[in-house]
């Protein structure tokens, strides 16, 4: 089935957060929502609560953390008590320092690097959606955090055919903070991705397929 997307992002231009998150609930496909418990993930996460608690959350462990990370991250799963559903790597992070000889380089070892970024998120990712049968996918990106997403819109298609609605889309980082502040939601000092050089670069997620 087509759907007209341009038409999609001028109705819901304007729209609350809130309310494109009903959007997606009403197209009677199967929506999930991502985490990846970053500083500000927990303003997705408080939302989903609020409008979509039945719905399932992906969360691809890459095994790669920081002490911090993870204790906000249980935090946040034991005091909002949704569907998490967590997905690990097939291989642990100590075998594949091993194999690889540590986190490869883009720079320098650039097919590398990709092969890491398949192992570490998009084949755990794969794995989840394809378990969960998902259609429409709730991310919490914003047009502002990369200029990959200063291209995209809310709601677009991605690679793998999901159809992905960012209800935080034109959000900025003063909406997030003040959100954060209002609901007094925990987040962490430290956090580490290893897949991003910095966090103006992409992991892979929303690129690839």
């Amino acid at each position: 089935m087509s759907i007209d997307l341009h038409h999609i992002n001028q109705q819901l231009a304007g729209k609350s957060a809130g309310e494109i998150i009903q959007w997606a609930l009403g197209t009677g496909k199967r929506v999930f929502a991502s985490t990846s418990f970053s500083p500000n993930s927990a303003v997705m996460l408080n939302l989903v609560k609020k409008y979509a608690p039945e719905i399932p959350v992906i969360w691809i462990d890459s095994g790669y953390n920081v002490p911090d990370a993870y204790q906000v991250a249980e935090k946040l799963m034991q005091q909002l008590q949704l569907d998490m559903r967590i997905y690990n790597p097939q291989a642990s992070s100590e075998r594949r320092n091993a194999l690889m000889g540590g986190i490869p380089h883009p720079d320098d070892k650039p097919d590398l690097f990709q092969e890491f970024v398949r192992q570490v998120k998009l084949e755990p990712f794969a794995r989840a959606v394809a378990e969960i049968q998902g259609e429409i996918w709730l991310a919490g990106i914003r047009r502002d955090e990369t200029e990959f997403r200063q291209g995209l819109d809310i709601v677009t298609k991605d690679p793998r055919g999901l159809l992905r609605v960012a209800p935080i889309f034109n959000w900025t980082q003063d909406d997030v903070t003040n959100y954060m502040s209002q609901h007094q939601l925990p987040t962490c000092k430290h956090y580490f991705d290893p897949t991003k050089l910095d966090e103006k670069s992409e992991c892979g997620l929303h690129t690839g397929g």
